[in-house]
């Protein structure tokens, strides 16, 4: 296949980890469309997200130091619709278990519990105004705090999310 065959082929169909030599493209131009390489840098994938059987989770940042709290998927779809959280302050020192924030819907309301020992940064001040960013996006968008992480090691007692599903009775 000749140099302008390959460069004319549609970019789907090209493996993006090889480039064709330069001196086979046309005027010596990389054959690839400006910014269709991505280089990838540290992502959620490097993070750790766990979950308690009491469904909130916690996700550890890249520093290993620091975490945001959460409610789950599940538990956001259990309340109804969210319209008032309750958000922790700074500086609160919090122990595994307990309360870090609560969450009232039209249904109920139900404490956040800290899923492990630690000293709140901040709270999410987007759920001040917006609380229904919960329902919208419990497991992304409506985190509830962050909080300094007083031993990461607590996390190892805590569900991966297959085991959280299988809990749920969901696989």
């Amino acid at each position: 296949m000749s140099a302008v065959a390959r460069a004319a082929r549609p970019f789907a169909s090209r493996v993006l980890s090889q480039r064709l030599p330069l001196s086979t493209c046309v005027g010596g131009v990389s054959c690839f469309p400006r910014g269709s390489i991505r280089s990838f840098s540290r992502s959620s994938l490097w993070q750790v997200k766990k979950y308690t059987e009491s469904h909130e989770w916690i996700e550890l940042a890249e520093d290993g130091k620091t975490a945001k709290i959460g409610i789950t998927e599940y538990a956001a779809k259990s309340l109804g619709d969210v319209v008032f959280v309750e958000l922790p302050t700074a500086d609160l020192e919090v122990a595994a278990g307990e309360p870090v924030g609560a969450v009232e819907s039209v249904k109920s309301a139900s404490d956040v519990l800290s899923p492990v020992a630690g000293k709140v940064i901040e709270g999410n001040a987007v759920l001040d105004d917006r609380a229904k960013t919960i329902n919208e996006s419990p497991e992304d968008q409506g985190w509830i705090a962050k909080i300094e992480v007083a031993d990461a090691s607590e996390l190892d007692g805590l569900l991966d999310a297959q085991a959280y599903k299988e809990s749920l009775g969901e696989e």
